[in-house]
């Protein structure tokens, strides 16, 4: 927690101001999962704003699932986010189906693209080609946790028919391609204004962001995806 006064006569509510700024410490770290936030009164003193205030911005984020209330013992930070092991290759809906929870998505655009360099050097694709984009919102029990952007070489065109509402994966696999191996690059980022508007956060409120180059069983380049990730809903383990 730190001292730097909010903004008052800024666009957006105190409070508001004040529930994003908690947001980006506990994705930061400064509030670990299960561990209690600083009292109403700390938070007063610190952000100069009013009980009030802080009520509002706390029961916003109780609402979202992002803190949890305890009788007699105060504020903490929910620890019930979905998880992915980095060592192995797994997907979105595994991590669901592993906390007994269901999976969707939604195609927000699906179509053919000049390649660009860094598709040429992370897919091997030779210039002048075509990949397949593919951009969706991942749920879990129908909340949106993340957007994704595929892009793959374009021999996978056939994914341009499918059913793309499941996982790419178990759709991949019906065709016999086992992704094996993905080289990752995590960061912590900003919502845009394509991610605000489909995961319902707030303009420059911090994001976990995955890079990732992932090879099929022949270690060929299979696709390389970018997520922007609600940290309030997902966890990574290394």
């Amino acid at each position: 927690m730190h001292d730097i006064p909010l903004e008052k006569r800024g666009q957006s509510p105190l409070y508001q101001q004040l529930m994003v700024r908690l947001k980006n410490d506990i994705l930061a770290g400064v509030y670990p999962a299960g561990g209690r936030i600083p009292s109403e009164q700390a938070l007063c003193d610190a952000y100069g704003v009013s009980r009030v205030t802080v009520r509002k911005a706390l029961l916003d984020l109780v609402q979202e699932g992002m803190l949890v209330r305890r009788q007699g013992k105060g504020t903490f930070v929910a620890d019930k986010r979905l998880q992915r092991n980095l060592q192995h290759i797994t997907s979105f809906s595994d991590a669901c189906r592993a906390m007994g929870r269901t999976a969707s998505a939604k195609v927000v655009s699906i179509g053919f693209e000049p390649a660009r360099p860094e598709d040429m050097d992370q897919l091997g694709v030779p210039e002048g080609s075509r990949v397949l984009e593919i951009c969706r919102v991942r749920m879990c029990d129908s909340e949106p946790v993340m957007l994704e952007i595929n892009r793959f070489p374009e021999r996978y065109a056939f994914l341009e028919r499918a059913a793309l509402n499941q996982s790419l994966y178990d759709l991949l696999k019906e065709h016999g391609i086992i992704p094996s191996h993905a080289v990752h690059d995590i960061s912590l980022g900003y919502a845009t204004p394509l991610v605000c508007k489909h995961l319902g956060t707030h303009q420059n409120e911090a994001l976990l962001i995955l890079d990732e180059t992932v090879l099929d069983q022949q270690q060929e380049p299979l696709h390389h995806s970018r997520q922007w990730i609600r940290g309030d809903k997902f966890t990574f383990r290394i």
